[in-house]
């Protein structure tokens, strides 16, 4: 049996293809139109992965998208009618897109398959989960237990906010909801809009923001905005925001709170800002925590599966498992809507279908490290590159490994693209760049010279699993780059007073560590674990790596500039390479050297993209 899932019309489209339980393929659509949270229907995310099962959507079983529109539109009008007349302008604009296609989405869809199959049976392959349905089967099916509680937390689906639900063997039942407005997912957005960055984008900057900051506001939140029970259970206080009636996340009530009007993304950041980004994270974990220590007690459960945008917050997530409630943490890699997509397909499978599951064993997971997506032949990727001027030169896989883990440690920034693309938004080795840790000043230039981004910005640590509990107070499994642990002991640089006395970002400059690079202002890391058997190309480059250097530890970052989607393909991946300083790029058997190139293929990407 086959079956497509679908996410999209929001942000951050996908597809996914599940045959007889086996996930074939995912993708976002951002990686193939090159706009970043790409919310249009996902056309060529379709394409890849029915070409990957070399199939048609004529022997696709069913169709399935990934939440229930008729339910969205009735939460939209029952808001309006709550705090009517407030709130029209924002109806009005609403509601010309509603009636045009997305209350007709059915419709609209069976137009967009028709394309695909001009036979498409939709009144009978055509299938719909609910948005936090579809978020708890991505997180359980794949998940390596046969029974688990499942948590899932984001801004808002249909109604629910935060929703909990019980898996075992193929079945998956949604026992309780938090319902919109209330929402930490939109709690957290808040802040990101009032610090000045993009919602549903850059949630993820304010917790790389935290660490420079002190939680001095938590205080004035929890006292104020949020109303925590002792089992994590909230409600949100709506008189300081705006998103029920408004084009704005937070109002002038926020604003007198918080001393100020928004920040606007021209303006610097200053210490407020980055108290503000430590005290919404604080909030968050305290949330976080107590939801999971009332599961636990009200379930006795040992396994623990997290999806929803909130699940990608892998400092909450890193707290969640030392705190040792549950034995076993796992969370799904596409934790946000692009996961969507593939809970969809699971949720048909299993729940619809009623097919069997079987859980692979031994600790692994059903997601083959998320390594989803298009992959490239040598002879493909050669052909490509001649057709874009590109200056190559072939190696054998093992002078391929030495001649990169030699360029790495000689501190050059290097370009790797190997395999199947990533499904979900951390580069996991697929489509990355890679970079010495124990480079001082290698954060400082990649953010700067290489990612176009904040210099603020934290870098991920890839470890080789053998060696995690070595270098970090972390010895599991963290294969996508969601779990945040402390650099051990042994290996940092204590702080001076005088160092310690720095403002904010000024403490960036001051190495924490015999691996600066990846190693944030609190000492933490981001830490992806690598596995020879999903791997085992990346995998043996960092064993070399390790062998020449000793360490057995690359940075790790996504294969492109800020507000660009990682690269997808050869081409992409070099238009990058030549629009940033990267010095070397290793596309399958490939390396090309920057100097051999012609100046005249130089791009500028620094301003190609949007700010993210």
């Amino acid at each position: 049996m086959r079956v497509l899932g679908i996410s999209a019309y929001y942000h951050d489209s996908a597809a996914a293809l599940v045959e007889d339980g086996r996930i074939v393929a995912a993708a976002q659509e951002e990686r193939f139109t090159r706009k970043k949270h790409d919310a249009g229907f996902p056309d060529n995310a379709v394409k890849s992965c029915l070409d990957q099962a070399n199939i048609g959507l004529s022997d696709v079983d069913h169709v399935v998208f990934y939440d229930k529109p008729f339910l969205k539109f009735e939460r939209l009008l029952e808001t309006y009618l709550s705090f009517a007349p407030r709130g029209f302008t924002s109806f009005r604009m609403a509601m010309p897109v509603w009636l045009k296609e997305k209350l007709f989405q059915k419709d609209l869809l069976r137009k967009r398959f028709k394309r695909f199959d001009p036979d498409f049976d939709w009144t009978n392959k055509l299938l719909f989960s609910e948005h936090h349905q579809s978020h708890a089967a991505s997180a359980f099916y794949p998940s390596p237990f046969e029974e688990a509680v499942v948590l899932t937390m984001d801004g808002v689906g249909e109604w629910a906010t935060t929703s909990t639900a019980i898996g075992t063997g193929n079945r998956l039942e949604m026992v309780k909801e938090i319902h919109f407005p209330h929402s930490l997912g939109l709690l957290y957005s808040a802040f990101t809009y009032y610090t000045g960055f993009k919602v549903n984008s850059g949630e993820y900057k304010v917790m790389g923001l935290a660490p420079y900051g002190e939680p001095r506001f938590a205080g004035t939140i929890l006292d104020n905005i949020i109303d925590v029970k002792d089992d994590g259970s909230f409600r949100l206080n709506l008189d300081f925001f705006d998103y029920c009636t408004g084009l704005r996340m937070t109002n002038d009530r926020f604003a007198d709170l918080f001393g100020g009007p928004a920040r606007t993304p021209d303006q610097l950041l200053t210490q407020k800002h980055m108290d503000l980004a430590a005290s919404v994270q604080a909030v968050t974990e305290q949330v976080v925590l107590k939801m999971t220590r009332a599961l636990k007690a009200e379930t006795g459960a040992n396994n623990l599966c997290l999806a929803g945008g909130v699940a990608l917050n892998c400092v909450a997530n890193g707290h969640v498992l030392r705190d040792g409630a549950f034995q076993n943490v796992w969370v799904q890699p596409a934790a946000g809507d692009a996961g969507g997509a593939l809970g969809a397909a699971l949720a048909a499978y299993y729940g619809y279908a009623g097919q069997p599951r079987e859980v692979a064993g031994g600790g692994k997971d059903a997601m083959a490290g998320s390594y989803l997506g298009p992959a490239y032949p040598q002879d493909d990727i050669e052909a490509r590159l001649k057709a874009a001027g590109a200056v190559f030169e072939f190696l054998d896989d093992a002078a391929l490994i030495e001649a990169v883990a030699q360029g790495l440690a000689d501190e050059l920034a290097v370009g790797w693209f190997q395999g199947r693309m990533e499904f979900g938004p951390r580069a996991l080795g697929g489509r990355s760049i890679l970079a010495d840790p124990r480079s001082p000043t290698m954060q400082k230039t990649l953010n700067l010279k290489v990612k176009y981004r904040e210099s603020f910005r934290p870098f991920a640590p890839s470890v080789l699993r053998e060696d995690v509990a070595d270098w970090f107070a972390h010895d599991a499994e963290s294969p996508y780059m969601l779990m945040v642990a402390p650099v051990r002991e042994n290996h940092r640089i204590a702080m001076t007073a005088e160092d310690q006395a720095l403002f904010g970002i000024d403490k960036l400059n001051v190495p924490r560590s015999t691996i600066p690079a990846i190693t944030h202002v609190d000492y933490s890391a981001r830490i992806q674990t690598v596995h020879a058997d999903t791997n085992p190309r990346y995998h043996a480059l960092i064993s070399r790596f390790k062998a020449l250097t000793g360490c057995p530890i690359l940075v790790n970052t996504s294969f492109n500039v800020r507000g660009e989607p990682i690269v997808c393909t050869p081409e992409d991946a070099f238009r990058c390479f030549m629009g940033t300083e990267l010095d070397l790029l290793a596309i399958g058997n490939c390396v090309l050297r920057k100097s051999d190139q012609d100046p005249a293929l130089r791009l500028d990407y620094k301003n190609a993209f949007e700010l993210d």
